[in-house]
């Protein structure tokens, strides 16, 4: 019986097995005919009531088997004893979508006849690894990649754009090492990996910007033009996605710097297009910030370019996050100094204070946020006073913060928003100077001058910086003797602290004078064209004046030549580069030698030199005025107005009596007109003065008689009389 209920099985297939109604009194009879006349037949079970919810198919089997243990007990046993997995079974699958089932009946299906367990367990599990191998893509040629490239400047259509970037997805693929991941295409050969790479560079934004119909900008038009706005835009958008994803994937898994530099041109042509997605966007701006702040020169140039492109023309998206995130970059990547990495941080500065130009409201947020924590970090030295607590200022990272914060405040200068941040910057650096003033950290010292020099030159304020400068010539002793030598001078640029063996070198003083010099030096330079750098230097000098008499090392108070005097060639090759340069003296002396020229021609030319000078001229008074001014004072001075009046009638009488027409008679005539002024003048005099002086002067005359003729001497002294009136009138030609 178990072997016909065995044979009747084997026909059947899983799918019949299962779908076999059990329920049915037909189907049980054709099952066991021999079980179905010992027992009679039996009455069909109730049909169950469908709920509300579909069940699935595993739910429905499990109610048939248990149904079949009631209905055909040796049946049942038969499965316990053969197929227990069959009663068994999980219905984990019973909220499974029969969709899935198809899809699982198309993979697994049993074949039609059973063979022995040997043979089939080979061929079974050749089936699996068959059923798992993915499908292999189209490899690309150089063939392949010419034909796109000729299509692409012929007429860029979706199709192509297409299969290009299913092609670039799988050379992507090949440097992330994702061999398992299906693509249309496959990458073999290095040489068609950089063919394929090459050409997506050169020509895959034009053709985009082709098949979307997108105008070029015009000259001078800072807004770029998104693809967005193409009517075509929806249509591509997927297989661009692709694309500029698959570009940030290859500059993240390259390594060489020329690679990367030439990726980075590429997509900084693509900005538009990332612009118009923000996932890949962001993505995009992180992998752009890592370049800037770790890549070599000129990947961090182009890297910059594109981080500066992105935020210009989103400022409101992207500015803020970018501006933290490239922060805590300069932050991590400066905690290391030397020669080689300054320069790279320097860098860094320069580019992160040009990115904080672009919004000076979001900078101050910045500014005042970073410049707080700085601050806490001082306060928090100062009150503990503890090894550890100085370490978190006296570090480089710390240091180049407070450049940085000084440049940017520089850069942005004149900036009502950050102008008042100039303040407790400048307290937070003074207080670093004052943490530990000690020779050891001298380097440290010097460094904060220089943020101050940069912050005070930028802004036009003047912080303080001479008197922490002249501190170190104060408490340094140059005059003692080194206690050991060394060859290599140290670079004060690139250290913040001295050892005690470094203290005891000749080139620790040898250096420290240098930097000195050249930090009062472009101190000075910075307030030259101050108004009150007189008063400023003033106090610089006198200290200066007093290290010179204390210190009796050569090397640090004297110049000195590289050449001797007795070498007559280097004497020569000095003086006529002096001569060719120019010393202050020959300027000024140059300058003055102009001035007195001009001064020399002007005296020359006396007349023209009057008029430049605009002296006052002298104006005559007429006869005519003289007699109003005799008649208007003739009441003050009775007495001698009258002996003058007497005077000049007899004098004009005794001419017409002569009736002499000569010239020297009118010339008399005229003297005779100043006489009697100078007369009116002298009798003025006289009662100031005493009457001995008139007397002399005067000529004895008396009623009736001629006047005697007066001396040419003495016509020249009543002439010259006093001084004229001098008046600012011009004359009219007539006068």
């Amino acid at each position: 019986m178990a072997g016909k209920n065995k044979r009747k099985l084997e026909d059947l297939s899983v799918d019949e097995f299962m779908l076999s109604g059990f329920d049915s009194g037909e189907e049980d009879d054709c099952e066991d005919e021999e079980s179905t006349q010992q027992k009679g037949k039996m009455k069909k079970p109730a049909p169950q009531k469908t709920s509300v919810k579909k069940q699935g198919k595993a739910s429905e089997h499990k109610d048939h088997l248990s149904a079949l243990k009631s209905k055909d007990p040796e049946f049942y046993e038969f499965l316990q004893e053969n197929d227990q997995k069959l009663l068994n079974f999980d219905d984990s699958d019973s909220l499974e979508d029969e969709e899935e089932d198809e899809e699982e009946r198309m993979y697994h299906r049993l074949p039609s006849q059973l063979e022995e367990a040997d043979d089939d367990n080979d061929e079974v599990e050749t089936g699996k690894k068959d059923l798992k191998k993915p499908k292999e893509g189209t490899k690309v040629t150089e063939a392949m990649i010419e034909n796109w490239r000729t299509g692409l400047r012929k007429e860029p259509t979706a199709k192509l754009i297409r299969d290009i970037t299913q092609a670039f997805k799988a050379a992507v693929a090949t440097t992330k090492g994702d061999s398992e991941e299906l693509c249309r295409y496959t990458i073999s050969d290095s040489a068609v990996f950089n063919s394929l790479i090459l050409f997506c560079i050169k020509d895959m934004h034009a053709a985009l910007n082709k098949m979307l119909k997108l105008k070029d900008p015009e000259k001078g038009q800072k807004k770029l033009i998104l693809p967005s706005s193409s009517p075509r835009w929806q249509k591509n958008q997927i297989d661009i996605k692709m694309y500029i994803a698959g570009v940030v994937q290859l500059l993240s898994s390259l390594t060489q710097s020329t690679v990367v530099a030439a990726v980075l041109r590429h997509a900084n042509q693509m900005v538009p297009y990332y612009l118009c997605l923000p996932k890949q966007c962001r993505h995009f701006l992180k992998s752009l910030i890592k370049h800037w702040s770790t890549g070599e020169e000129t990947v961090r140039v182009l890297a910059f370019l594109a981080l500066n492109k992105i935020c210009r023309n989103k400022q409101d998206i992207y500015l803020n996050p970018v501006l933290r995130q490239m922060y805590i970059a300069y932050v991590k990547n400066c905690k290391f100094t030397s020669p080689n990495t300054l320069p790279m941080i320097n860098f860094m500065q320069r580019t992160l204070a040009e990115m904080y130009s672009l919004d000076t409201q979001v900078s101050y947020q910045h500014a005042f946020i970073y410049i707080r924590q700085l601050a806490i970090h001082l306060r928090n030295a100062m009150n503990l006073k503890k090894k550890e607590t100085y370490q978190s200022v006296y570090n480089w990272q710390y240091m180049h913060c407070l450049y940085l914060w000084c440049r940017v405040l520089s850069t942005i200068y004149p900036s009502e928003v950050l102008e008042p941040l100039i303040y407790p910057l400048c307290q937070v650096i003074i207080g670093c100077i004052k943490l530990v003033p000690i020779s050891r950290y001298y380097p440290l010292r010097l460094h904060c001058v220089r943020a101050i020099i940069l912050l005070s030159a930028n802004t036009k304020t003047y912080v303080p910086a001479l008197p922490f400068l002249l501190e170190i010539l104060q408490q340094e002793d140059f005059n003692k003797k080194p206690g050991r030598m060394s060859i290599k001078p140290i670079n004060f640029a690139v250290i913040l602290k001295l050892s005690k063996t470094n203290l005891q070198e000749k080139a620790y003083k040898d250096g420290l004078v240098e930097q000195l010099y050249d930090l009062i030096l472009e101190y000075f330079h910075t307030q030259a064209c101050s108004i009150g750098f007189p008063e400023l230097a003033l106090p610089t000098i006198v200290q200066l004046k007093a290290f010179l008499k204390e210190c009796k090392v050569a090397n640090y108070c004297k110049q000195k030549a590289a050449f001797g005097v007795g070498d007559v060639t280097a004497v020569a090759a000095w003086e006529k580069q002096v001569a060719e340069e120019g010393t202050p003296l020959t300027k000024y002396y140059s300058q003055w030698k102009k001035l007195r020229e001009k001064e020399i021609q002007l005296e020359i030319s006396g007349k023209e030199r009057m008029e430049d000078l605009n002296l006052p001229e002298i104006k005559r008074k007429k006869a005519e005025e003289k007699k109003a001014d005799k008649k208007e004072f003739k009441g003050l001075f009775e007495s001698d107005s009258d002996d003058d009046d007497d005077d000049d009638d007899d004098l004009f009488k005794s001419k017409e009596g002569k009736g002499d027409s000569d010239e020297d008679d009118e010339g008399l005539e005229d003297l005779s007109d100043l006489s009697d002024d100078d007369d009116d003048e002298e009798n003025v005099d006289d009662l100031e003065e005493d009457d001995s002086d008139g007397d002399q002067k005067k000529p004895s005359s008396s009623k009736g008689k001629a006047p005697k003729k007066m001396l040419s001497t003495e016509l020249k002294e009543v002439a010259d009389g006093d001084e004229d009136m001098v008046e600012d009138l011009e004359l009219s030609d007539q006068d």
